[in-house]
């Protein structure tokens, strides 16, 4: 079975696009959020020889695929094919073709064979074309949006960009687009085991951190901190919110600060919950911190950094809603009760949600990297924030699913508590106003687009 998918991108040269696909996080940037895969080891890149040992988990069962590239060509084309794994045959080509001034046009033709045939063939058509269409629709528009905004600093340079939190959400997202844009990063590790090549040890429960590798970075990005809406809170887990964020960046802001040649940017993370619960519209920086356990701890966060800022480092703290990726998050444990027809608007759903897709928080962090005077609290949310009934319904449209199991208040807090009562029953409606007056562009600007996106449900 041979197919063929392709796709125009317009400006941008096939050098500029294969150059690309060249770099170290192109495969993690075109893999889709829904997609279970997880990295064995990995040898050149894809020129002929390179190869790459994923293992790939597909509903219960999971299988070690192998893939090794070979007929290279410089800005024009290169392949991978199964060496090893479940298909009988796998070959995928690669192909950049010049539009002259109009840009490139991608081909992807994949020659496959399914195992256990004819039978196989048969049941497992249907269902591979399906997910492969998917695929694509995916990696053509995440190349396009990824493409655009490094184009947008192309003429800067590069940056070298320290990373705390680099296996979470956020940060592995970050991690690879800044590389396939050039860039380097530099991960602060706290497994010493873990030490490698664009890796460095930390350990802020010690105050201890490789202060020669902090130095040669450009800038550091801070991402560091436990999940705060995964189980309900008690003492303990209250003090693990608080300490794996404040401790931290006091440990890293202090360490910048004794710096004479560091980095000269430091963006640190923070979150809409410093607004605490609030029934004003339109919230924008300016607007004073709220009352609450988690306002408290972000506004407890944000000061953390004050060494940093004495020092004259430019300081920058993202105030986040809620990330949306169907790799991991809220909207990843939202999905299953969904998908099962028991989603619902939670008390009454007329909370507001203040949300960010994750490409476009990413983004943010770079336009903030490569600005030079963003600086003090910036409001990182879509322009459109919902309330979550709305929010629920146009979840439950883009699953095809009823949402008509609402979970009323005193269920919530019977479960959750004090978690159940500030992440899930209050909100804020807050506006990006420092993004959108510097020229950054949402990719993302309502629900259902990034929902779309991050769930593979994309209109043709």
């Amino acid at each position: 079975m041979i197919l063929r998918y392709q796709s125009a991108l317009e400006d941008p040269d096939p050098e500029t696009v294969f150059g690309w696909h060249c770099r170290v996080g192109a495969f993690e940037r075109l893999t889709p959020p829904w997609a279970r895969v997880e990295f064995i080891s990995r040898k050149g890149g894809i020129d002929d020889g390179g190869e790459v040992a994923l293992r790939v988990h597909k509903g219960p069962c999971s299988f070690r695929w192998v893939l090794r590239h070979h007929d290279y060509v410089r800005g024009t084309q290169f392949c991978d094919e199964q060496i090893s794994g479940p298909l009988n045959l796998w070959r995928h080509v690669h192909k950049f073709e010049s539009l002259g001034k109009q840009g490139t046009k991608l081909i992807d033709e994949i020659e496959v064979e399914l195992p256990f045939r004819p039978l196989g063939t048969v049941l497992g058509k249907g269902s591979i074309k399906r997910d492969l269409s998917r695929l694509f629709q995916f990696r053509y528009r995440r190349l396009f949006t990824d493409l655009e905004r490094h184009a947008q600093y192309s003429a800067l340079p590069r940056l070298t960009v320290a990373i705390t939190g680099s296996s979470g959400l956020v940060g592995s997202n970050l991690a690879s687009f800044l590389t396939t844009g050039g860039h380097k990063v530099i991960q602060l590790v706290r497994d010493r085991n873990a030490l490698g090549e664009g890796k460095i040890y930390w350990n802020p429960r010690e105050g201890d951190i490789d202060l020669e590798g902090l130095a040669s970075a450009d800038a550091v990005v801070n991402l560091a901190g436990v999940s705060i809406a995964d189980r309900r809170w008690n003492t303990a887990r209250k003090h693990s919110i608080r300490h794996s964020r404040i401790q931290s960046t006091s440990v890293l802001s202090r360490a910048l600060a004794n710096l004479r040649n560091g980095p000269k940017v430091l963006i640190s993370g923070s979150a809409v919950g410093y607004y605490g619960n609030s029934a004003q519209l339109h919230i924008e920086e300016g607007a004073r911190q709220g009352s609450g356990f988690l306002a408290e701890v972000c506004g407890a966060w944000e000061q953390a950094t004050e060494a940093a800022d004495q020092a004259g480092l430019r300081v920058a703290h993202i105030r986040t809603g809620v990330v949306l990726s169907g790799a991991g998050g809220a909207l990843h444990r939202m999905c299953l009760p969904f998908l099962m027809g028991l989603g619902g608007r939670l008390g009454s759903g007329r909370q507001f949600l203040s949300w960010v897709d994750i490409d476009d928080i990413v983004g943010a962090i770079h336009h903030i990297l490569m600005s030079n005077d963003l600086e003090g609290p910036i409001n990182v949310t879509a322009p459109h924030p919902v309330t979550n009934s709305a929010f629920t319904s146009t979840l439950g449209s883009v699953l095809r699913r009823p949402t008509m199991i609402p979970i009323p208040k005193p269920v919530i807090t019977t479960l959750f508590g004090e978690m159940g009562r500030e992440a899930l029953l209050e909100g804020q409606h807050v506006f990006p106003q420092k993004l959108t007056a510097s020229g950054f562009r949402f990719f993302y600007e309502k629900p259902e687009e990034s929902l779309r996106f991050q769930l593979g449900q994309m209109r043709k």
